[in-house]
């Protein structure tokens, strides 16, 4: 039996990606909440098509304190959550050129400094990580933190929690218009009338037009399209290949399974919100980009796609009250980080919606610095 749609709730959330998802499994135990999402499935879009992985100092030193926060849901979530964890193992390389050697110095000395694990390596530790790494590709800093991420188990794992504790979930279920009507929104969503206390837009990329759809300002997220290929490669690289990402963000990679890597041109294209694949020209670009680091023969491009990243001007995540319509919620902007940093943007943003603090390390994160009052 399919449960009835309800026509009110108190938190109406809308996409059901990892930012929806995680923060209807926060809030539910404490009030009545909806998720709806547009697409036939949740998380279609970015989360669907993420690469994702745990590495303490992506998306910058703001972003941190979200991922250290992060890590202990992710690695030993509870068990009525997941029966495991979430992380795997795998080292992280952020790698430089010869002539690149201040800018992986800066990087290691501004981390070091904010009690990150990171070593500075030369020429020969390089070379011993990355098997036919190029010569002059000398200058790297190594983190043994980092692993990959379960992207699946995490977000059924979120959506299930989030069912669990009652709230609903809807599917092909767009958000087509929103007003405010005394102290409550009166929303159309897939042909449906519903009543919310509070809209939350967890939209992604398209959090912009969700906001112009509920008559607030935009606050200026763009999407960016990224494209991940896969390829099978003419010599055994390792499948325990660390992550390798360029000092100057051209290009990342990594072992998928013996003799496969994942790679990316790290781009990161403006485009409207939409239904993304990838450009034959960003493939070309990134196995142009992989062969000039290392000297690996490509033997097939086995897969290809694209997603969806976006981002606020500054490139941090934003979530909390529109600082003019304080019963419209920001949780936007999350980036590639974003499910990496989901634990701790849902368990603050849901103590601002009606639930307990946090405590542990997500409790210790001020969430002042990523409130959307800060474009006011």
């Amino acid at each position: 039996m399919i449960d009835a749609q309800p026509s009110a709730t108190d938190v109406l959330i809308v996409g059901a990606g990892i930012a929806g998802a995680s923060l209807a499994a926060a809030l539910a135990p404490w009030r009545r909440v909806m998720l709806i999402e547009a697409e036939d499935t949740p998380g279609y879009h970015a989360t669907g098509r993420s690469a994702a992985f745990w590495h303490e100092t992506y998306g910058g030193p703001r972003v941190q304190p979200l991922s250290v926060a992060s890590f202990d849901t992710l690695a030993r979530p509870s068990r009525a959550f997941s029966e495991r964890g979430f992380l795997s193992p795998r080292a992280a390389l952020t790698l430089g050129h010869r002539s690149e050697a201040a800018a992986v110095d800066a990087f290691t000395a501004e981390f070091i400094a904010k009690g990150v694990e990171v070593v500075r390596m030369g020429a020969a530790e390089v070379a011993g990580k990355i098997p036919g790494v190029r010569t002059e590709w000398s200058e790297a800093a190594y983190e043994a933190a980092c692993s990959d991420i379960d992207v699946g188990a995490l977000h059924a794992a979120y959506l299930r929690s989030a069912k669990r504790a009652g709230a609903f979930i809807a599917t092909r279920a767009p958000l087509e218009s929103a007003r405010r009507i005394g102290a409550m929104w009166d929303v159309r969503a897939g042909g449906q009338a519903i009543s919310a206390a509070l809209i939350v837009n967890a939209a992604g990329a398209w959090a912009d037009r969700v906001a112009a759809a509920c008559g607030v300002a935009p606050i200026g997220i763009q999407p960016y399209r990224r494209t991940v290929i896969q390829l099978r490669l003419g010599i055994p690289v390792p499948a325990e290949l660390p992550l390798v990402i360029h000092i100057g963000g051209r290009f990342y990679f990594k072992g998928e399974s013996e003799g496969r890597v994942w790679l990316s041109p790290h781009d990161e294209t403006p485009v409207d919100p939409h239904d993304v694949v990838p450009e034959e020209i960003d493939v070309a670009i990134a196995i142009e980009r992989m062969q000039a680091v290392v000297d690996w023969p490509v033997a097939a491009v086995e897969r290809k796609w694209a997603g969806l990243r976006s981002f606020a001007s500054d490139r941090i995540p934003v979530f909390g009250a529109d600082p003019h319509v304080p019963d419209f919620i920001w949780c936007a902007g999350q980036g590639g980080f974003g499910i990496q940093t989901a634990p701790a943007v849902a368990g603050l943003l849901a103590a601002q919606l009606g639930a307990p603090p946090p405590g542990g390390a997500i409790g210790s994160v001020d969430p002042a610095p990523f409130a959307p009052s800060r474009f006011t």
